[in-house]
């Protein structure tokens, strides 16, 4: 149900509160648009002011999506979206209007894509770079099916084209000659800015200002606005084309790279034009094969801090509707977050150690590497997202004396699978990658809960994979990491806040696969790894009220195992031993100590708590983790039996 002040919002939005679907959009007249896309975009900014999601980019992409549903005949018609975080104007636009103040709150909208969803969420995104590989799939198989009238649309930003999968398919899709439309959101900014010679090439080209006017120019001349619906001119168009590729390698100095790799190109146009955009779009959505639409838009369009800030707007947290000024909710003396220690330490070792270097696909503000970046640019490195070359990247610097701290996300790391094993882990070379954002991260949900690494990197054979209870036990893992003679290393940790607030201790050394015991007892044990350690110790202390006496075992590494550990634990009587992870049950940390359990000492019985077979949703950490079974309360109902 929506609030009453949702309710008022949308009374005053005389257009906006009567399109329930696109069918409603095709009604108006193509000059109402404008006035629809402002009512869009301040829905959205007063919807997202106090129900945090991403804000920059969806503000801008609200004329493009306005023209794609005004254009094209959705669900009919196929619109994926990469990432998806740039596609609230769509879900808005669908039939999810006043369901949008839920938008990534537990039993709300999701902030991606879904097709479980909407029947116009064609494809299910979150991660990068996918768009245009499942568009091209979607196109193939109507093609199989003898329908060659329905249009496949790929909506790409900028930063996603830098991912090899997005240039995997424009490689495939270029000679395949399926009806696939890619519309190229171009905004200079994918998360934090964009990097390398793809968007300084996307430079070039909008700002070419000869090119451009040749282009307008040879199409004014020859009639090129003027294209037949029913194809009666399509060879003018052909030739037009190969006139205006002319021109672009005349302007540019090398030929366009998307007509290189068999695209059709149109543009730059401006993704803010709803009157240009409706014009290009009608016309070559009547044209068959393979096309590229260069489309030029602001991201935060329409908020003037999030125009100016785009990095920090992309997902601001709480803010002011009417100024746009964020709303700082953090306590005084909290604890800092897990990212901010990691950005502030791997300063203080790159001090200390001239071979420390730091890389990042495309996130040197989420993960703190930013810090870094400031004081040390020549010894950091944002990669763009492109997790299989930072991964290797960071092993070839490795190969030549450097020290590697690799941060992606848990969830990312997934992509750079086959990476990890063959350029690190079976050379055995020094780089230290830190996993952060592991575990359950909340609203963004099960495209990006970093459920899945300790049960996907404990196979691997000479890892060493290790997790923090908290940021003195970062700092010490970090520093142990970049010591001679370590080997590749995994150091995972959670998104948020930290434990103390006193986190800057000095360094220690950490002895490599050994754990520790936090708190004795005799009549239950809890083994733990990572930052749930603090939720077992929480609940050691209850079970204490209640008169059970319970041990606390931080195991600290998963690779290597402490066996030693292992083997006094199973030698005490302890009438109950309790697992706790945030990863997957299956293969993860417990699975280990049940394997180990069971065969060196045949002991059955130990229970084990993690994440469920099954992909979490979205929603607050705190309710995720009552939902898994993995918070204090159910660690409690596990150790009482």
């Amino acid at each position: 149900m929506m609030s009453d002040g949702f309710l008022l919002i949308l009374a005053v939005m005389n257009m906006l509160q009567h399109i329930n679907s696109p069918s409603d959009l095709k009604r108006l007249e193509v000059s109402e648009l404008r006035s629809l896309a402002s009512e869009l975009r301040q829905y959205i900014i007063d919807t997202l002011a106090t129900h945090p999601g991403h804000l920059a980019s969806s503000l801008g992409t609200v004329e493009l999506t306005l023209v794609l549903h005004y254009v094209f005949n959705t669900p009919d018609d196929k619109l994926v979206w990469d990432v998806g975080h740039q596609a609230y104007a769509h879900k808005i636009l669908t039939g999810r209007r006043d369901a949008f103040p839920t938008i990534r709150s537990y039993g709300g909208l999701s902030g991606f894509p879904r097709r479980d969803e909407s029947p116009y969420d064609a494809f299910g995104t979150g991660h990068s770079s996918t768009s245009i590989s499942a568009a091209l799939g979607m196109a193939m198989a109507s093609k199989l099916q003898g329908d060659l009238q329905r249009q496949h649309i790929a909506v790409i930003g900028d930063g996603s084209m830098t991912g090899g999968e997005a240039f995997e398919a424009l490689n495939n899709a270029g000679v395949s000659k399926a009806n696939i439309i890619v519309v190229l959101n171009d905004n200079g900014i994918s998360i934090d800015k964009a990097v390398g010679g793809l968007s300084r090439y996307f430079t070039r080209i909008t700002s070419s200002s000869r090119y451009n006017r040749l282009k307008d120019r040879l199409w004014a001349t020859l009639g090129g606005d003027d294209v037949n619906p029913h194809g009666r001119r399509r060879c003018r168009v052909s030739f037009l084309q190969r006139l205006t590729f002319l021109a672009k390698s005349a302007a540019l100095g090398a030929p366009n790279l998307f007509e290189s790799l068999g695209f059709r190109y149109f543009g730059p146009i401006d993704g803010h034009d709803v009157e240009q955009m409706v014009d290009v779009f009608s016309k070559i959505k009547n044209l068959r094969g393979p096309r590229l639409i260069h489309v030029v838009t602001k991201k935060g369009r329409g908020l003037d801090t999030a125009e100016r800030n785009p990095v920090t707007y992309h997902a601001p947290g709480l803010y002011d509707a009417a100024t746009g000024d964020r709303l700082q909710d953090k306590k005084e003396n909290a604890p800092l977050k897990y990212q901010d220690v990691f950005g502030h330490t791997i300063i203080e070792l790159a001090e200390a150690n001239p071979a420390i270097v730091g890389i990042t696909p495309a996130m040197p503000t989420g993960c703190s590497l930013n810090l870094m970046m400031d004081c040390m640019p020549e010894r950091t490195f944002d990669v763009g997202i492109a997790e299989q070359h930072a991964v290797t990247f960071s092993a070839g610097l490795a190969a030549q004396g450097m020290i590697p701290f690799c941060n992606i996300y848990s969830s990312f790391m997934q992509r750079a699978y086959d990476q990890v094993i063959h350029d690190v882990a079976l050379q055995g070379l020094p780089v230290v990658l830190c996993l952060d954002r592991a575990g359950l991260v909340g609203e963004d949900g099960p495209t990006h809960h970093g459920a899945f690494d300790l049960a996907c990197l404990r196979p691997v054979p000479g890892l060493t994979v290790c997790a923090p209870m908290d940021e003195h036990e970062l700092r010490n893992m970090m520093y142990t990491a970049q010591l001679p003679g370590q080997g590749p290393v995994v150091i995972r940790y959670p998104r948020g806040l930290s434990v103390h607030v006193d986190w800057r201790n000095p360094f220690e050394r950490i002895e490599v696969g050994r754990g520790r015991c936090l708190r004795s007892g005799a009549d239950v044990a809890i083994l733990t790894l990572g930052h749930v350690g603090n939720d077992a110790m929480a609940a050691a202390e209850k079970l204490r009220e209640e008169g059970v006496s319970a041990a606390v075992y931080d195991m600290r590494y998963l690779k290597p195992f402490d066996t030693e550990l292992l083997d006094r634990i199973a030698a005490q009587s302890y009438r109950r031993i309790v697992t706790v992870e945030d990863g997957v049950r299956k293969g993860g940390f417990g699975s280990a100590v049940v394997e180990y359990m069971s065969g060196r000492h045949g002991r059955s019985g130990v229970i084990v708590l993690g994440l469920p077979d099954s992909f979490v949703t979205h929603g607050s950490v705190s309710q995720l983790k009552k939902d898994c079974g993995i918070d204090t309360e159910a660690i409690l109902a596990a150790c009482r039996g």
